[in-house]
């Protein structure tokens, strides 16, 4: 062996973030003498750039690969929708990056992550998701008072709009419960939903309250009608009164809910004609029943007749028939001057008594019926007596008694 064999052959090797060690094959002092082989590793952070570990001193005075140690890196961390990331020394090892949302994004995942020294980072990708749910504000309580003469109030509004803190795109807003227009009296309930893109939901709900101002209730008058318009006793209705016939209207004829709550006008009552048997005339007497009263005019000779006083019983019982059908009984018995005339319980004096029966011409020597009806007609006359019941049946015919007595029936006017 000559000594030129083992001088060295190959370039010396140096390795940057790297250590190498060498065998020579004489174990020669020279490391890179031909045949020489030797080991790299990198240091912590580092791998081999071709990846093979041992390179030897060839013949052709190179070694046989390269050598040199780079640092280590892990993939390049995606960005995530909505967020990004910072890092401390880009995708290299020991290299630590911490994720950011954008505002209304929360981060799901690790915050921050490391580069390790096997090329991984330390835990997998991080997301950011929308979990803020949309805001939605309604309109405040509404409450209204019904128009007058109106049972209802016309309430609206509008709309609300939602609002997101991500990226502001939301569904429709939805109503549950009645839409703006008129609502009836009473609390109703209402609200109002929205969805963001992730279907996060925001809501909120509000009510609409319709108060109906009423007066306190009114009763319709004895002997008398009430008929009121909208619901009778609200704000702007109208009470129109009307008094049974032969009943004179005192007070208000017609009274209207204000928006005090008081009834306008003054209590309104049905009190008893005042007939005036003053008068001088048969016809002045009659005149004051003309369209208000039917007249029942009994007349006798005497006031033992058997005829009278059978008929006079049993009109006793039939007081409240007669009423009903607004007849008032006039009594004319005896013989002038000796005559008595009566309604009810205010005489008539003979003089009159006498112009009565020689106005309708009735015989004073027996007895006599006459009926007369409101528009002073002389309807029926009879010669004896007859029942209450067939008086009623005969006036129920009359002309006028038909609309008396469905007004009677919606008022609840009977006789037990």
């Amino acid at each position: 062996h000559t000594h030129t064999n083992w001088t060295p052959w190959c370039a010396p090797i140096k390795v940057k973030h790297g250590d190498v060690s060498c065998r020579s094959p004489g174990g020669q002092y020279y490391k890179n003498v031909m045949g020489s082989r030797c080991k790299i590793r990198c240091k912590r952070g580092y791998e081999m750039q071709q990846g093979h570990p041992e390179v030897v001193c060839m013949a052709s005075k190179h070694w046989s690969g390269n050598y040199a140690c780079r640092e280590i890196r892990c993939p390049k961390l995606q960005m995530p929708a909505n967020g990004g990331y910072k890092c401390s020394d880009g995708s290299y090892f020991n290299s630590r990056c911490e994720f950011f949302c954008s505002l209304g994004y929360t981060l799901k995942g690790s915050k921050t992550v490391t580069c390790q020294y096997h090329k991984t980072w330390t835990s997998g990708e991080s997301a950011c998701i929308d979990v803020d749910a949309p805001v939605i504000k309604c309109p405040n309580l509404k409450d209204k008072m019904a128009e007058p003469g109106k049972l209802t109030a016309r309430v609206t509004w509008d709309t609300p709009e939602g609002k997101d803190t991500a990226d502001g795109i939301l569904t429709d807003v939805i109503l549950k419960g009645k839409p703006p227009g008129h609502f009836p009296e009473g609390l109703h309930k209402m609200s109002y939903t929205v969805y963001d893109r992730a279907g996060n939901k925001g809501s909120c709900r509000f009510s609409v309250r319709v108060r109906v101002r009423r007066c306190s209730p009114i009763t319709p008058p004895e002997n008398g009608y009430m008929k009121c318009d909208s619901d009778g006793d609200n704000y702007g209705a109208t009470c129109d009164f009307k008094c049974t016939g032969g009943y004179e209207l005192q007070g208000s004829a017609a009274r209207v809910c204000q928006y005090g709550l008081t009834w306008s006008g003054t209590e309104t009552n049905c009190a008893a004609m005042n007939i005036n048997v003053g008068v001088r005339t048969a016809s002045g007497l009659l005149d004051q029943f003309y369209e208000k009263r039917r007249l029942l005019i009994i007349s006798a000779p005497t006031a033992a007749n058997h005829y009278y006083r059978f008929q006079m019983t049993n009109l006793q019982h039939a007081q409240c028939g007669l009423d009903l059908r607004h007849v008032t009984v006039i009594e004319l018995v005896g013989i002038y001057p000796a005559q008595i005339g009566r309604i009810s319980h205010r005489l008539i004096p003979p003089g009159l008594a006498l112009q009565l029966r020689l106005l309708l011409q009735i015989s004073h020597n027996n007895f006599n019926m006459v009926m007369i009806d409101k528009q002073g007609m002389d309807k029926e006359r009879y010669t004896y007596p007859i029942t209450s019941a067939q008086i009623f049946t005969t006036i129920d015919t009359w002309q006028g008694r038909m609309d008396e007595m469905v007004l009677q029936q919606e008022a609840g006017h009977t006789c037990q």
